[in-house]
């Protein structure tokens, strides 16, 4: 099958991406990847599938130190480290890869972007106690429009305490367990992740009976990556959070 005819009938946005993601298939892949000059090997499908299971399991796409865990998982090989990623697709995995995949490109600390009054939509039902800033130990604390803190760095377990309380939480050790996880997570992958990554993620280091969505709903009423993420000083999660 040429490109010319893989790509009959598909439309493409003006970054090469598909305005359809149900229109893609290896054969349109293959396509695409012609298009950057690229013939797809037994790695970068690999990759790919990779990247599209991940999609399917958590509805948004992976972050690189997340792409790498999974290919790890999945082949039981480190050699997809960034240099052998950069080799495979030059234009940068994440951007190129992902739209060869045909899934949306990840996202990243979408939060820091907008914080409060910058013209954005209002926010949940589950609006957080904190709008705008609030005050803490004679100072002040910025946040966007849904309570999270606009500078990470002012985190600390004081301001944490203070935020749970007003949320109507009083934090047990089993809350800072998931604060914990929480912090680590981000600082090592660069997102807040939404309830089905955490409950994976938690289940693998803690334990299934940890990672139940009836026991992290106890802890946190307003949704675990939601109201944990704002709590533990952190972005809003990307992708659908709380389910």
């Amino acid at each position: 099958m040429t490109m010319r005819s893989a790509l009959s009938g598909v439309e493409l946005l003006a970054d090469g991406r598909l305005a359809n993601l149900d229109d893609w298939n290896r054969d349109v892949a293959a396509a695409l990847a012609a298009k950057d000059g690229l013939e797809l090997t037994d790695d970068h499908w690999k990759v790919i599938d990779a990247m599209r299971d991940y999609y399917r399991e958590f509805g948004v796409s992976p972050v690189k130190k997340l792409l790498r865990r999974s290919l790890v998982q999945k082949t039981g090989s480190p050699r997809f480290d960034d240099a052998y990623l950069r080799q495979l697709f030059p234009n940068d995995v994440l951007f190129q890869g992902s739209r060869i995949a045909g899934i949306p490109l990840p996202l990243l600390d979408v939060e820091l972007e907008h914080p409060a009054g910058a013209g954005d939509a209002a926010p949940s039902a589950a609006a957080p106690h904190f709008t705008d800033s609030f005050e803490f130990q004679g100072r002040q604390y910025p946040v966007t429009r849904l309570g999270n803190l606009v500078d990470l760095h002012l985190w600390n377990e004081q301001v944490a305490e203070h935020m749970a309380q007003k949320e109507g939480i009083e934090l047990s050790d089993d809350h800072w367990q998931v604060l914990h996880f929480l912090r680590k997570f981000y600082f090592e992958y660069g997102i807040s992740p939404m309830v089905k990554i955490l409950q994976k993620h938690i289940a693998e280091e803690l334990g299934p009976e940890k990672a139940s969505k009836e026991w992290l709903y106890r802890l946190f009423p307003q949704g675990p990556s939601r109201q944990g993420s704002r709590i533990a000083g952190l972005p809003e999660p990307q992708g659908c959070i709380d389910i």
